[in-house]
Protein backbone atom coordinates (compact mmCIF):
# COMPACT_ATOMS: atom_id res chain seq x y z
CA UNK A 1 0.00 0.00 0.00
CA UNK A 2 1.65 3.69 -1.40
CA UNK A 3 1.54 5.99 1.79
CA UNK A 4 1.21 9.27 -0.18
CA UNK A 5 1.91 12.26 2.14
CA UNK A 6 1.34 15.54 1.33
CA UNK A 7 3.61 18.56 1.08
CA UNK A 8 2.09 21.78 1.13
CA UNK A 9 4.00 25.00 0.28
CA UNK A 10 3.07 28.55 -0.14
CA UNK A 11 4.34 31.18 -2.42
CA UNK A 12 2.97 34.14 -4.31
CA UNK A 13 -0.21 33.81 -2.46
CA UNK A 14 -0.73 30.53 -4.34
CA UNK A 15 -0.97 26.74 -2.40
CA UNK A 16 -0.26 23.87 -4.12
CA UNK A 17 -0.06 20.42 -3.44
CA UNK A 18 2.51 18.05 -3.84
CA UNK A 19 1.69 14.71 -3.18
CA UNK A 20 4.58 12.38 -2.13
CA UNK A 21 7.44 15.11 -2.50
CA UNK A 22 8.15 14.55 0.95
CA UNK A 23 9.56 11.37 -0.25
CA UNK A 24 11.66 12.67 -2.74
CA UNK A 25 13.40 15.37 -0.57
CA UNK A 26 13.94 12.90 2.35
CA UNK A 27 15.15 9.80 -0.08
CA UNK A 28 13.65 7.37 1.93
CA UNK A 29 10.90 7.32 3.74
CA UNK A 30 8.71 4.75 5.44
CA UNK A 31 5.79 3.97 3.40
CA UNK A 32 6.22 5.76 0.26
CA UNK A 33 8.04 4.16 -2.59
CA UNK A 34 9.38 5.52 -5.89
CA UNK A 35 10.13 3.15 -8.95
CA UNK A 36 11.32 3.16 -12.35
CA UNK A 37 9.82 1.11 -14.37
CA UNK A 38 11.57 -0.89 -17.03
CA UNK A 39 14.72 1.59 -16.45
CA UNK A 40 17.14 2.44 -19.57
CA UNK A 41 20.25 3.52 -20.17
CA UNK A 42 19.39 6.12 -22.49
CA UNK A 43 16.14 6.91 -24.54
CA UNK A 44 14.96 10.34 -26.51
CA UNK A 45 11.55 11.81 -27.58
CA UNK A 46 8.68 9.43 -27.59
CA UNK A 47 10.92 6.13 -26.12
CA UNK A 48 9.80 3.37 -25.51
CA UNK A 49 7.08 2.89 -27.93
CA UNK A 50 5.32 0.43 -25.27
CA UNK A 51 4.73 3.51 -23.38
CA UNK A 52 4.67 6.14 -25.16
CA UNK A 53 2.77 4.92 -28.47
CA UNK A 54 -0.75 3.51 -26.59
CA UNK A 55 -3.04 5.81 -27.24
CA UNK A 56 -5.54 7.64 -24.64
CA UNK A 57 -3.36 5.79 -21.91
CA UNK A 58 0.11 7.53 -23.22
CA UNK A 59 2.62 8.29 -20.65
CA UNK A 60 4.24 11.06 -22.27
CA UNK A 61 4.32 13.00 -18.78
CA UNK A 62 7.51 10.20 -18.10
CA UNK A 63 9.60 10.88 -21.37
CA UNK A 64 12.32 12.65 -21.71
CA UNK A 65 12.55 14.69 -24.80
CA UNK A 66 16.08 16.64 -24.55
CA UNK A 67 18.50 17.87 -21.51
CA UNK A 68 20.74 21.22 -22.27
CA UNK A 69 23.27 22.61 -20.48
CA UNK A 70 25.73 25.29 -21.84
CA UNK A 71 27.12 28.10 -20.10
CA UNK A 72 26.95 32.17 -21.40
CA UNK A 73 28.85 35.26 -21.04
CA UNK A 74 27.99 36.28 -17.45
CA UNK A 75 29.17 32.99 -15.89
CA UNK A 76 25.98 31.31 -15.54
CA UNK A 77 25.11 27.71 -16.07
CA UNK A 78 21.21 27.28 -18.43
CA UNK A 79 20.24 24.22 -17.83
CA UNK A 80 17.22 22.73 -19.97
CA UNK A 81 15.11 19.64 -19.84
CA UNK A 82 12.31 18.69 -22.09
CA UNK A 83 9.39 16.07 -22.22
CA UNK A 84 6.31 14.97 -23.88
CA UNK A 85 7.41 15.87 -26.53
CA UNK A 86 7.38 17.05 -29.77
CA UNK A 87 3.63 18.44 -29.58
CA UNK A 88 2.05 20.20 -32.70
CA UNK A 89 0.78 23.88 -31.73
CA UNK A 90 -2.06 24.33 -29.84
CA UNK A 91 -1.64 21.16 -27.68
CA UNK A 92 -1.68 22.25 -24.03
CA UNK A 93 1.49 21.46 -21.58
CA UNK A 94 1.67 17.97 -20.17
CA UNK A 95 1.61 17.83 -15.78
CA UNK A 96 1.46 15.27 -14.10
CA UNK A 97 1.53 15.37 -10.18
CA UNK A 98 2.66 11.80 -9.65
CA UNK A 99 5.86 12.25 -12.00
CA UNK A 100 9.16 12.90 -10.39
CA UNK A 101 11.86 14.57 -12.94
CA UNK A 102 15.46 13.97 -11.56
CA UNK A 103 17.83 16.06 -13.22
CA UNK A 104 21.58 14.62 -12.00
CA UNK A 105 25.04 16.32 -11.65
CA UNK A 106 28.25 14.65 -11.39
CA UNK A 107 31.44 16.77 -11.00
CA UNK A 108 33.69 15.22 -8.55
CA UNK A 109 35.50 12.84 -11.25
CA UNK A 110 33.16 10.05 -11.83
CA UNK A 111 30.64 10.94 -14.74
CA UNK A 112 28.71 7.93 -13.02
CA UNK A 113 27.79 8.97 -9.89
CA UNK A 114 25.75 12.21 -8.66
CA UNK A 115 26.64 14.22 -6.58
CA UNK A 116 24.23 16.67 -6.85
CA UNK A 117 20.47 15.46 -8.01
CA UNK A 118 17.75 18.31 -8.59
CA UNK A 119 13.86 17.15 -7.98
CA UNK A 120 11.20 18.65 -9.86
CA UNK A 121 7.49 17.90 -9.41
CA UNK A 122 4.32 19.23 -10.48
CA UNK A 123 0.78 19.73 -8.35
CA UNK A 124 -2.35 21.93 -8.42
CA UNK A 125 -3.95 24.90 -5.88
CA UNK A 126 -7.23 24.78 -5.02
CA UNK A 127 -8.43 26.30 -8.03
CA UNK A 128 -7.08 23.52 -10.29
CA UNK A 129 -4.10 26.23 -11.19
CA UNK A 130 -1.09 24.24 -11.84
CA UNK A 131 2.38 25.08 -10.15
CA UNK A 132 6.06 23.97 -10.18
CA UNK A 133 8.32 23.09 -7.36
CA UNK A 134 12.11 22.72 -7.96
CA UNK A 135 14.45 21.02 -5.14
CA UNK A 136 18.01 20.79 -4.14
CA UNK A 137 19.18 23.16 -6.87
CA UNK A 138 22.44 24.77 -6.37
CA UNK A 139 22.96 28.28 -5.51
CA UNK A 140 18.67 28.53 -4.36
CA UNK A 141 18.03 29.91 -0.87
CA UNK A 142 15.31 26.84 -0.79
CA UNK A 143 12.45 25.11 -2.79
CA UNK A 144 11.40 26.81 -5.95
CA UNK A 145 7.66 27.02 -6.19
CA UNK A 146 5.24 28.71 -8.37
CA UNK A 147 2.95 29.05 -11.10
CA UNK A 148 3.80 27.26 -14.38
CA UNK A 149 4.70 29.71 -17.49
CA UNK A 150 6.02 32.05 -14.86
CA UNK A 151 9.74 33.33 -14.42
CA UNK A 152 10.62 31.96 -10.63
CA UNK A 153 13.67 33.39 -8.58
CA UNK A 154 15.77 32.27 -5.62
CA UNK A 155 18.85 33.41 -3.92
CA UNK A 156 20.82 33.41 -7.62
CA UNK A 157 18.82 30.92 -9.20
CA UNK A 158 16.03 31.73 -12.22
CA UNK A 159 13.64 29.06 -12.75
CA UNK A 160 10.53 28.50 -15.10
CA UNK A 161 8.70 25.34 -15.98
CA UNK A 162 6.31 25.41 -19.06
CA UNK A 163 5.39 25.19 -23.04
CA UNK A 164 8.12 25.91 -25.27
CA UNK A 165 9.43 25.33 -28.85
CA UNK A 166 11.48 22.23 -29.35
CA UNK A 167 14.80 23.82 -29.73
CA UNK A 168 16.34 20.50 -31.11
CA UNK A 169 16.78 20.47 -34.99
CA UNK A 170 16.37 17.07 -36.70
CA UNK A 171 15.53 16.10 -40.14
CA UNK A 172 14.06 12.97 -39.80
CA UNK A 173 13.35 12.29 -43.29
CA UNK A 174 16.80 12.77 -44.35
CA UNK A 175 18.12 10.22 -41.94
CA UNK A 176 15.59 7.85 -43.09
CA UNK A 177 16.51 8.80 -46.81
CA UNK A 178 20.01 7.89 -45.44
CA UNK A 179 19.26 4.39 -43.98
CA UNK A 180 17.70 3.12 -46.89
CA UNK A 181 20.17 4.51 -49.37
CA UNK A 182 23.69 4.49 -47.60
CA UNK A 183 24.07 8.18 -48.63
CA UNK A 184 24.04 10.83 -46.52
CA UNK A 185 21.02 12.78 -47.08
CA UNK A 186 20.67 15.27 -43.97
CA UNK A 187 19.67 18.62 -45.14
CA UNK A 188 19.94 21.77 -42.65
CA UNK A 189 16.90 23.69 -44.19
CA UNK A 190 14.64 20.51 -43.27
CA UNK A 191 13.38 19.97 -39.52
CA UNK A 192 11.34 17.80 -38.29
CA UNK A 193 11.11 19.38 -34.87
CA UNK A 194 10.25 23.13 -36.15
CA UNK A 195 6.91 24.39 -35.07
CA UNK A 196 6.82 21.95 -32.72
CA UNK A 197 6.68 22.31 -28.49
CA UNK A 198 7.38 20.40 -25.65
CA UNK A 199 6.92 21.26 -22.07
CA UNK A 200 9.91 22.01 -20.23
CA UNK A 201 11.96 22.91 -16.87
CA UNK A 202 14.50 25.81 -17.00
CA UNK A 203 17.28 26.50 -14.88
CA UNK A 204 19.93 29.23 -14.54
CA UNK A 205 22.48 29.24 -12.05
CA UNK A 206 26.29 30.60 -11.21
CA UNK A 207 28.69 28.47 -13.01
CA UNK A 208 30.24 28.36 -9.65
CA UNK A 209 27.34 27.03 -7.83
CA UNK A 210 28.26 23.04 -9.54
CA UNK A 211 31.38 24.04 -11.30
CA UNK A 212 34.22 21.76 -8.94
CA UNK A 213 37.87 22.79 -10.59
CA UNK A 214 39.77 20.50 -13.06
CA UNK A 215 36.36 18.22 -12.94
CA UNK A 216 34.15 18.06 -16.02
CA UNK A 217 30.44 18.81 -15.43
CA UNK A 218 28.21 15.27 -16.38
CA UNK A 219 24.12 15.83 -16.50
CA UNK A 220 21.73 13.73 -17.17
CA UNK A 221 18.38 13.46 -16.34
CA UNK A 222 15.64 10.26 -15.22
CA UNK A 223 11.67 10.59 -14.42
CA UNK A 224 9.86 8.51 -11.69
CA UNK A 225 6.68 7.64 -11.58
CA UNK A 226 5.25 6.99 -7.97
CA UNK A 227 4.40 3.40 -7.52
CA UNK A 228 0.67 2.40 -7.62
CA UNK A 229 -0.29 5.95 -9.77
Amino acid sequence: MLNRKSWNLLSGGRHFVFVGAAAVAAAALAGVSLVAVHPLRAADHLDPPARTNIGAASDVASDIADIFLFGDASNNINLVMTFAGPQATGVLPTYDSNVVYCIHIANAGDPTIDDVVIYVRFGKDPTGKWGVQFLNVPGAAGPIVGAVQTPLTSGSVQAEAGLFDDPFFFDLQGFNDTKASGKLSIMSNRNFFAGKNDTAMVLQMPRSAIENPGHPISVWAETRRIAGS
